[in-house]
């Protein structure tokens, strides 16, 4: 994915609490399309291989949320955590990890993440089709910065992790323009 390229137009199939749905699991289908998620906003989107995964769980999206506050302060409308994994597991992260500002998307068939370049294959760890790690800052449906981690290939034996961490997108955003 380069700089100033619009993102892929795709389907997601979402799952969204409901009230009126009675039993102990008040969720129905809900599509969503990358207009709902990109239109009209400056989002920032980071991927990753696997909902549940140990850096995933431990360090990228437990301190996104905790900076949501700062990434605000730089013009950012939301912050999305997309990964090829299904609506339920999604769900079930979002409530495992407590969140409350950081959305996530589900790609359970992996069509966003193809479109973009960055489908990797991960049956090495037993995992199947899976997002290589990336971010990205989004300006109205369009790539504004790009964060890839070093390394992109199928069946990678390392799990790099830096170039997309918060921190560093924050750092980025709060520097100066280049003159």
């Amino acid at each position: 994915m380069t700089v100033k390229k619009k993102v892929p137009f795709v389907t997601f199939r979402t799952r969204v609490r409901d009230d009126s749905i009675a039993g102990p699991n008040p969720y129905r289908w809900e599509d969503k399309t990358s207009d709902d998620y990109f239109k009209g906003k400056r989002v920032i989107l980071f991927s990753l291989p696997g909902a549940f995964t140990p850096t995933c769980s431990t360090y990228q999206l437990p301190d996104f949320e905790d900076l949501y506050t700062e990434f605000q302060k730089e013009r950012i409308d939301e912050i999305y955590c997309l990964s090829v994994n299904d609506a339920f597991v999604m769900n079930a992260w979002s409530r495992a990890q407590g969140l409350k500002k950081v959305k996530l998307i589900p790609d359970g068939s992996g069509e966003f993440t193809r479109k973009m370049g960055m489908l990797v294959d991960k049956d090495n760890l037993g995992f199947g089709m899976r997002s290589w790690r990336y971010a990205a800052v989004i300006n109205d449906g369009v790539v504004e910065q790009w964060f890839e981690e070093d390394g992109f290939s199928d069946n990678c034996e390392a799990d790099p992790y830096g170039i997309s961490s918060p921190q560093n997108i924050l750092e980025r955003l709060k520097a100066p323009a280049a003159a």
